[in-house]
């Protein structure tokens, strides 16, 4: 079955600006006019975030509909694949942001333009706790691409994050995937786009 509708999601700090999103908003519209685009701008509240991403998705096919979350949204994106039975494609994906982002709160900039500013809450954290899920009921609808590179996440957390999925485990690469264009033959493989 062909994916109709594609869900992309920006990391922390991050937006509908960045690298990888651009690249594959580019290829859906050359290349899969078809196909319906959403990435949106993600609010810093992770429980606002994902009220904005179940509404985005309410009209949308659940057997035909996908999502790719980098960072950050890798975790949401496993959040809406969890909750929907869509397949995923992971970036980096974070597995413990609770943990991970709580020296981060405070006044924030954005990464592709430092001029714009956003506050991190404390009460955010206990918003991610609130999240975070066991196992994945459906490996197989999974796509992981994972850098031994990274240099934020730890590559063997995000492996075993997820056993049974199927796993693009690259030797070097960084947090940003700045290869991402190396790995596009896969994830287009997997997504099957319409």
């Amino acid at each position: 079955m062909h994916t109709t509708h594609l869900l992309y999601l920006h990391g922390f700090r991050s937006s509908p600006r960045s690298f990888k999103a651009q690249r594959m908003h580019a290829l859906v519209r050359e290349s899969h006019p078809r196909v319906t685009w959403c990435c949106p701008q993600l609010p810093p509240s992770p429980k606002e975030a994902m009220a904005l991403l179940h509404e985005s998705v309410s009209g949308w096919p659940r057997e035909t509909m996908a999502v790719i979350g980098s960072s950050l949204g890798g975790f949401y994106a496993t959040c809406v694949a969890e909750d929907t039975g869509c397949r995923a494609v992971l970036l980096n994906p974070a597995v413990d942001p609770a943990r991970d982002l709580a020296r981060y709160i405070g006044e924030q900039t954005s990464f592709h333009d430092p001029s714009e500013h956003f506050y991190f809450a404390p009460e955010f954290i206990d918003e991610l706790r609130a999240l975070q899920r066991g196992p994945v009921a459906h490996p197989e609808r999974y796509l992981a691409v994972i850098a031994k590179g990274d240099e934020l996440l730890d590559w063997r957390e995000m492996v075993g994050r997820y056993p049974g999925i199927h796993v693009k485990l690259l030797e070097g690469s960084d947090h940003g995937l700045t290869d991402f264009d190396d790995h596009l033959p896969d994830v287009l493989d997997f997504l099957r786009l319409a």
